[in-house]
């Protein structure tokens, strides 16, 4: 048995796990922008029925994630996100 620590316990209960994870990072070839736009939206629907979106968020922004949709975020949105609670 493997232990986890508390602060990533969140990890094992998020829904992205599992075949579905391909929707939260860009493909490796080119993206049309329609295509983002519906691989986000897909990824960000089961951001929203998550049980763990929040630590999960949290996380990505304080590593500073650079990829990829996390607790129903975008780069950008993060970014933002980020900017604001600077301001």
């Amino acid at each position: 048995m493997v232990a986890v620590r508390s602060d990533e316990a969140w990890h094992v209960k998020a829904l992205c796990r599992g075949p579905q994870a391909e929707v939260f990072f860009p493909p490796t070839h080119v993206e049309r922008r329609d295509e983002r736009q519906e691989r986000e939206a897909a990824a960000k629907a089961i951001c929203r029925a998550c049980p763990v979106r929040r630590p999960c968020l949290d996380y990505a922004i304080s590593i500073r994630e650079p990829h990829g949709i996390w607790g129903g975020l975008n780069e950008l949105e993060r970014k933002q996100l980020l900017d604001r609670r600077a301001g």
